[in-house]
């Protein structure tokens, strides 16, 4: 998976601005997840349904920045390299770190590849790496008072710039789809490069406990790394991110309130799993959310933003 050898890899003394440790590159959770579609309002409004806001627009870009609580997802509908399709994708993650220059130089060191930058005037160069299939993941250091959205983003005339979210919702976690035997490649791409580590065969979250789960370094989210069924031929092509888990403490409240706003929801088998997560049936081909209970959400407050 990782190639210790890529041309671009940066060598010297700057190497040591990052220590080794639990935390290797300062990861602080996640800024943004960017979906790219040819059908920008129509993700939208599955965003709105679930309980985002569209609150800022891009600067030259055909690109819309969605919030609640402390989630932020942007619809970018001017993807130069990416081929836009009706069904959305999950094309990049922005980690939020410490220094985004040392977290992406020692990426480098690690055998990540770069994605080469191109930036229009006045925007702001944010360093990514090649992620699973042609996805990206970006390095946001800008994320406190001053974020990365002040500069390349104009904010929508009377909204609410941080409205709150519905029940407490957060970033929980991404899935990944990957390919046959793929699993132990994965685990080492996340964790030498992020630090991410392996949880326990028997720690599982939610309604579909398939697969392997890393859990971030800074322990602020999770991955899901899922294999084809057994007996399904070799689909390493279709690697992609495929879906977002979103925390909330108390699941059954959080679904009631998201049927009220017309939410779909897959049919659980008993009680027992209503408690512990629920899955949105699919929309737009693509596009799904699953909910997972999180205690953790009861000390973020009402509106989900993290506490201070």
């Amino acid at each position: 998976m990782l190639n210790a050898s890529h041309p671009d890899s940066s060598r010297g003394a700057d190497r040591e601005e990052i220590a080794e440790g639990p935390n290797p590159l300062g990861l602080e959770g996640v800024e943004f997840i960017e979906y790219a579609t040819s059908k920008p309002q129509a993700l939208g409004q599955v965003l709105e349904t679930m309980g985002f806001k569209p609150v800022a627009r891009h600067r030259s870009r055909e690109v819309l920045l969605y919030r609640q609580g402390d989630i932020n997802i942007i619809i970018n509908a001017h993807a130069p390299d990416t081929v836009l399709s009706e069904k959305p994708m999950i094309t990049a993650m922005a980690l939020r770190v410490r220094d985004a220059a040392a977290a992406y130089r020692r990426a480098l060191e690690r055998g990540a590849w770069a994605v080469p930058a191109r930036v229009a005037v006045m925007e702001l160069n944010i360093p990514a790496i090649h992620g699973v299939g042609t996805s990206r993941i970006y390095f946001v250091d800008r994320h406190k008072e001053f974020s990365i959205f002040d500069v390349d983003f104009t904010p929508i005339p009377t909204v609410d710039q941080h409205p709150p979210a519905i029940a407490g919702l957060h970033f929980f976690g991404i899935v990944q789809y990957i390919g046959n035997d793929r699993t132990e490649d994965w685990t080492e791409f996340y964790s030498a490069l992020f630090g991410f580590s392996a949880l326990p065969p028997d720690e599982r979250f939610g309604i579909l406990p398939k697969g392997r789960i890393l859990r971030s370094p800074d322990q602020s989210f999770y991955l899901q790394l899922i294999e084809p069924e057994p007996g399904v031929l070799d689909v390493e092509d279709d690697e992609c991110l495929q879906r977002i888990g979103l925390g909330t403490p108390d699941v059954p409240a959080t679904v009631a309130q998201l049927r009220l706003r017309g939410v779909e929801f897959v049919a659980s088998k008993g009680p027992q799993l209503d408690s512990r997560g629920a899955l949105t049936r699919t929309v737009m081909g693509s596009v799904m959310f699953e909910l997972v209970h999180d205690e953790r959400a009861q000390a973020r407050g009402d509106d989900g933003a993290k506490p201070s």
